[in-house]
């Protein structure tokens, strides 16, 4: 029997990348909020008619932070499947379907494009489910992991269309927030 690699090496490969992109995915995800001033603080999003199941501001950062741990778990999990088959092209789909996650956040809360958000985030479903079916290949477990953020990214999406279709004056519109007083 040719043995590549024990049980033992496989469990430390797995937890080297996890180390690395557990931290660096949650970060990342972050970062792209952050940066793009999103949350419900910003006087634009302010003036947006809500949804009726838009939920607690909250929410969002504990589900976004969980679902990005389960992100890094998964993807760490592919890649230290070394010499599998589909790996490199399942690796490919998860950096695509991130990259496309962390563009939404810029797109929607920095340049108010709700119609290019939505069509975004769209291509983002398409993306995160083919890479659930790559990860599946690789290692079923992992693209179990990826489920619920899947689930999640689908409600977005409709949020995402329901914030257009109740706010179409308000896409792609700077609202400063300022106040202006008008005296008689």
């Amino acid at each position: 029997m040719n043995v590549i690699a024990s049980s033992g090496q496989l469990r430390a490969s797995l937890l080297r990348w996890a180390l690395v992109l557990v931290p660096s995915t949650l970060l990342l995800g972050l970062l792209s909020g952050r940066l793009a001033g999103s949350g419900p603080d910003s006087a634009w999003f302010m003036a947006l008619v809500k949804p009726a199941a838009y939920p607690p501001p909250a929410a969002f950062g504990i589900v976004w932070s969980i679902l990005y741990v389960l992100m890094g778990i998964a993807c760490a999990m592919v890649a230290s499947a070394r010499g599998a088959p589909g790996r490199g092209p399942a690796l490919a789909a998860f950096v695509v379907q991130f990259v496309l996650n962390l563009a939404w956040s810029p797109l929607f809360f920095a340049a108010h494009m709700l119609t290019g958000s939505l069509i975004l985030i769209v291509l983002i479903d398409i993306a995160v489910a083919t890479t659930i079916v790559l990860f599946h290949r690789v290692r079923p477990v992992a693209a179990y992991l990826l489920i619920p953020y899947l689930l999640w990214v689908l409600f977005a999406t409709y949020l995402n269309w329901a914030f257009l279709d109740a706010n179409p004056t308000l896409d792609g519109v700077e609202v400063s927030g300022a106040v202006q007083r008008i005296e008689f």
